[in-house]
Order: structure tokens, then sequence, then C-alpha cells
């Protein structure tokens, strides 16, 4: 079984699985009232420039104002080098001033959207570069014959440009194989697209949105739907027929992938979808040896840690650790792809003792990263089994996404035990005894406290009753969480 994809739409919500033989390997959700704005040009006003930061923060029409540093504000020609110093960012940028921007980043948690002065706008096979001077090809089309293909035909159609809609362009993997006249079809479609965007930044209003990429489901088409994908099913028929269109216009080679299904069971629950979405929001990972992962997110990075469990292997200890290594190597990278973890990433390997034992399973970890859409960058497997990693992060991970802090330990992750909330309280009684005359205290605090003041902690109530010469009363606030409480004087 190859790869398949499905899409699930309704009016409120789009998501989008990729399945490889049988199984989920990546997740997309766009929310009608939370949509990704990543790839989006505005034209927005800089409201505080930041000289100490080289950076500055601009009004785009969000809730929060959006931050690009100076090294996004390099000239668009690409002949800035890049081992000169940047000039100061107060002589590029002063306050008020209106400035075209692309969004590259989503805002995430506290931090707002980061931006660019780096235009590019995507079609299936290019991505166009306006008014910058450079032909690339992606670093996945690795046969040099068909390199030299594709930079040609860039080239000639670069030669026939009128003046008008200049710029450069990066060939994407799609474009490996594609016919010349596809090509050459693109780089029309892309300069149409340009002009449209050119005209509307003429426009006087800002903040304003001046382009904005496709919804989810059509990006899907554009940009995930690669050759080896056997078949793309779309459950709603408004959204297949659209789909449709727009794939006989810019993708047609996949038309004849595309299928609607009808059928009464809900589309994800054919490969349990929703059943790996749910355990892609815990903490841990059982593998099928035994052992299992532990993912700890946090906004600084993300660790992994691999354990054995309980699994002891055949043979040896180091048989059992390497075997062990090598399948959470292989869960680990579909687990990145599926929560869609970026940022700084730390793995945890059990430690072993072989030096070739650690470059097959660093090796294994490479090989399935290669999957991925999303550009990574790993080290080496270090003594203590440590591997360090990078994945770009443009939009939030899943848990952030569909998920937000607890309200009781508020994102910690653990809560106070009763026990430490009735020391707690026993030392603001003795607080407010030696701040207030009063003649009771009243406990106001939730169940799990009240019952250990009544039970275990009652000898240490009447000790401190006798101690402070006062009545102590308890009530139970069914709303309250397991660490509120108040000390009320009566």
């Amino acid at each position: 079984m190859g790869e398949e994809i499905l899409i699930n739409f309704t009016p409120m919500e789009t998501r989008v699985a990729v399945i490889e033989n049988g199984m989920l390997q990546e997740v997309y959700i766009e929310r009608a009232e939370r949509k990704g704005i990543v790839g989006n040009i505005y034209k927005g006003k800089v409201v505080r420039v930041l000289p100490g930061m080289q950076a500055a923060f601009v009004d785009i029409g969000l809730e929060r104002a959006a931050f690009i540093h100076v090294a996004e504000l390099t000239p668009n020609n690409g002949n800035h080098d890049e081992k000169q110093p940047e000039p100061p960012i107060s002589s590029l940028l002063r306050e008020g001033q209106s400035l075209v921007v692309q969004v590259t980043k989503d805002p995430i948690g506290t931090k707002g959207a980061r931006l660019t002065t780096r235009l590019s706008v995507p079609s299936r096979y290019l991505v166009f570069m306006p008014g910058r001077e450079h032909i690339g090809v992606s670093q996945r089309i690795e046969n040099e014959e068909e390199r030299n293909r594709l930079k040609l035909l860039i080239s000639e159609a670069l030669a026939e440009d009128n003046g008008d809609e200049s710029g450069g362009f990066i060939l994407r993997t799609a474009a490996e194989g594609a016919r010349d006249e596809d090509i050459q079809t693109d780089v029309a479609y892309l300069r149409r697209l340009w002009r449209k965007v050119r005209e509307r930044m003429t426009d006087e209003a800002v903040p304003r949105v001046v382009y904005e990429d496709l919804p989810l489901h059509m990006r899907t088409l554009r940009d995930v739907a690669i050759p080896m994908v056997e078949r793309i099913r779309i459950d709603s028929r408004e959204t297949f027929q659209k789909a449709n269109e727009f794939v006989s216009s810019l993708v047609p080679e996949i038309s004849d992938r595309l299928e609607y299904y009808p059928g009464e069971r809900p589309i994800f629950d054919l490969y349990n979808v929703e059943e790996e979405i749910q355990k892609a929001l815990g903490r841990k990972v059982e593998l099928k040896s035994g052992g299992y992962l532990i993912f700890d997110q946090t906004e600084a990075m993300t660790t992994v840690d691999v354990n054995t469990g309980a699994y002891v292997g055949h043979r040896n200890l180091e048989e059992t650790i390497f075997k062990t290594n090598l399948e959470a190597a292989t869960a680990i990278g579909r687990q990145l792809r599926l929560r869609n973890l970026g940022g700084i990433i730390i793995i945890d390997f059990i430690d072993m003792e072989e030096p070739e034992h650690r470059r097959q399973v660093l090796r294994t970890l490479e090989r399935v990263l290669e999957k991925d859409h999303v550009k990574s960058k790993l080290t080496g497997v270090s003594e203590l089994g440590l591997v360090e990693m990078t994945r770009k992060r443009t939009r939030e991970s899943l848990e952030q996404l569909l998920c937000e802090p607890c309200s009781q330990c508020q994102g910690r992750g653990s809560i106070k035990t009763p026990e430490t909330v009735c020391y707690e309280i026993f030392r603001e009684i003795l607080r407010e005894a030696r701040a207030y005359d009063t003649d009771t205290y009243l406990v106001i605090a939730s169940q799990s406290v009240v019952d250990r003041l009544m039970d275990e902690d009652s000898d240490n109530v009447a000790e401190l009753e006798a101690f402070i010469g006062k009545t102590i009363q308890f009530q139970v606030e069914t709303l309250y969480t397991p660490e509120q409480f108040d000390v009320v004087l009566r």
C-alpha cells in the first residue's frame, strides 16, 4: 500500500491526513477562526523600531504586532553580501513607515508572527521571487542532468521577460520529470499572479492583506500531492468539485487520483486517524517491543526520552538497547511529523557502547526524516546517547493547536498535594493570627484538602487551635482547584 491523502471538510474546519502504508504520518488542521497565515503578504505599518535588537514590530492587522529582524530587510535583489555586517535598522526603517512584508512563521504562543521583505509566491513546480536574480533547484532533485534541464528552461523564460515582472525562480521537488510546457505554464501563472499582487500594493490602506495563500485543501493538492500519492479522497462533494477544477488547471497529472468519498463511515475512521491524533497528544508512545518514548514539549525545546520498558531481549544488554533504539528512531521520525514538533529537539537514546550501533541508529533516523516535508538538521549521537537536532517551525504544533494549558496546574504538568496545601493553610492562619484579632477562622478549600484537614491532619488542626486560642472551621468550595484556598476572618 502506498501513500494516500484524506481530506475531511466542514464549514468550520478542514483536516488533512497523510497516510503511508496504512499508518497516519502527518495531519494538518485549519479552522475558520484560526487560519494559518504563513505565506500571506501584507502591507503593514512599522509601530516600533528596536535598535538594540536590530529588529522592529510591524502592525499587519493581527492581535499582536509581528516581528522582523534586520537580516530580513536586506536588499531584495539577492546581491547582499552575508559576510558584511548588517546596517543599523534605524537607517532602514522608521516608525509610521508602511512596509510590504510576508509571514514566515505563524504567531505561536506568546510570540507574534515572523516577517520578511524577501517576498515569494509558490505554484505547483516553482517559487517566484520578485526582484531577485536567482535560479535555484530543490536539493531533493539529485539527478544532475534533470537539474540542468530545469535550469535551462527557467533561463529561457527569464530571457523572454519583458521587465515588468522580473524575478528569480526556485524549482520545487515536484518539478522533477515535469514537461517543458508545464513549467512554462507555471512561469506564466506566477507572473500574472504577481501582477495582481503589485496592483494591490498601490492601495494606500494600511494594514491590509495584498496576497493570501490558498486554503488548506488547495495547498495540499499543490504541495503535498507528490507523484507517489496513489489516491486523494475528499468527503465533501462541493470541495471535491472545486478541487477538480483546481487540479485540472494547475496539477492535471493527479486529476485521476481524486476521489469523492460518500461513505456513511467518517473518512478519518478508515485508518483510525482520530485515535492516532488522540495518542499524539499524550506524553508516552508505546513501542511494539515493549519499550516506550516520553515526549516533553516546552517553550525552549522538545525532549524525547527512550526507555526499554518491558523489553528484555534474547541475547545481551547491548543488543537489547540497540534494537530498542532502532525501533525508537523510526517511531520518533514519525512522531515529529505527526505532532509537527519544531525548533530544538533533544533525543536521549539509551547509551550504546558500540560506535557502529550509534551510526546505524542515526542513519535510521535520517532515513525516516528524508520523507519529511519540513527541513531538519541532525548532529551525531554523543557518548551519552544524545542527538541534537532542529526542525523548522513555521506553524503551531498539534498540541498547541488542539490544547491549552491546564487551568489547575497552569501547564506545569503537576499540582501540589493536599498535604502541601494543608501546610500552606496552617502558615496562612498563623500570619493572620499575628496581624488580626478575631474569634474564628473559616478555611474555604477544595474537597480533597478539607477531607485531609478533617482526617489525617485533624490532630495538627487541634494543636493549631490550642496554640492561637481560636476556632478553625472548614467549608468545601466545589469550584476551587486543589491548590486554591481562602482563610476568612469571622
